[in-house]
């Protein structure tokens, strides 16, 4: 359910409301009377009904699995507090037992406060941090998703600082070969194309802006060419985007959080999903915050999670 004071139970709703009667099943890990609560402010709601195992899910339903402790029933629309952090961990908690005990073949988390979460006592930059230690997955790739265009991450939720001395070798590299993985598997591209981003100004301008394209990126392209992995770069990542090159490409590789996610959302906001790759289970999100500012409103617009929705379907689909 995401953050309970955020506009994740309201999307959640008005997307298993929007598809209707559709045979796909879809269980909501969360607050049962604040999903309840959610249903009576909107214009049109699903049913909603409290069920005990996904096994009694019923489509067109929304079919809630109560899983927060009780002390937790304290919430507020547009607020950020502990007790909002704890719940929406919680809700992820039980959604990845969930699906790593094959109980449920996807898992789409709504948007989470990481402010939130932090008050609550996790020591986690977000979902994609906080998945990859729950399911033991080691390596995982932060990937956003519209269409055929996909932008996936070297680095993700680090302080802008810290950027040139994360980026290694082996880090490029083992992203570079989730994202290749993930496109053959999660997406069925047989040979997928991936463009890779520079670091640097003008990808460095050969060397008189940064060398980190010679040195660290250009010989993991190297590598990865004689595997027989078709990427491409380093680019300028401005000159990238300005002249719409990821149109050529199945995938754009970029080296931090803000160098691919800004051009991404400004081409695509309320489209896009976020995927994790390298999961043993089938991750999405949307691509936008709990929007506080409009929490409990009924003005929230559901089309990045229902976007997100069928994105793991087909996700799912796909992996079977």
């Amino acid at each position: 359910m995401g953050d309970p004071n955020g506009i994740g139970p309201e999307i959640i709703l008005k997307t298993i409301k929007q598809r209707g009667s559709e045979e796909m099943l879809s269980v909501i890990f969360g607050h049962f009377d604040l999903i309840k609560h959610t249903a009576s402010l909107l214009n049109e709601s699903p049913e909603v009904q409290q069920i005990n195992h996904p096994d009694e899910a019923k489509t067109g339903m929304a079919n809630v699995i109560n899983c927060i402790d009780a002390k937790l029933t304290s919430f507020s629309p547009g607020s950020i507090s502990a007790n909002g952090g704890a719940a929406s961990m919680q809700a992820v908690s039980a959604g990845i037992v969930s699906c790593l005990k094959n109980e449920t073949d996807a898992l789409v988390t709504a948007p989470i406060s990481k402010e939130s979460i932090t008050l609550a006592g996790y020591n986690v930059p977000g979902h994609t941090e906080f998945l990859a230690e729950k399911t033991g997955a080691g390596q995982v790739l932060m990937m956003l998703v519209s269409g055929a265009f996909r932008v996936a991450l070297a680095t993700i939720h680090i302080p802008v600082r810290l950027i040139p001395q994360d980026l290694t070798h082996d880090l490029i590299l083992t992203r570079l070969k989730l994202l290749h993985s993930a496109l053959k598997n999660d997406f069925g591209i047989s040979q997928p194309k991936i463009a890779v981003l520079g670091l640097n100004p003008h990808a460095g301008d050969g060397g008189v802006i940064g060398d980190e394209e010679m040195t660290l990126i250009g010989p993991v392209l190297n590598k990865l060419q004689t595997k027989d992995v078709d990427v491409k770069g380093p680019f300028a990542a401005d000159a990238f985007f300005g002249n719409s090159r990821q149109n050529n490409f199945d995938a754009v590789f970029a080296m931090y959080h803000d160098q691919g996610l800004i051009p991404f959302k400004a081409l695509t906001f309320g489209s896009g999903v976020n995927v994790t790759a390298g999961l043993p289970i089938v991750r999405t999100s949307p691509d936008h915050g709990t929007a506080f500012d409009i929490a409990g409103k009924n003005l929230a617009d559901c089309s990045s999670f229902s976007a997100a929705f069928s994105l793991a379907a087909k996700m799912a689909e796909n992996k079977q």
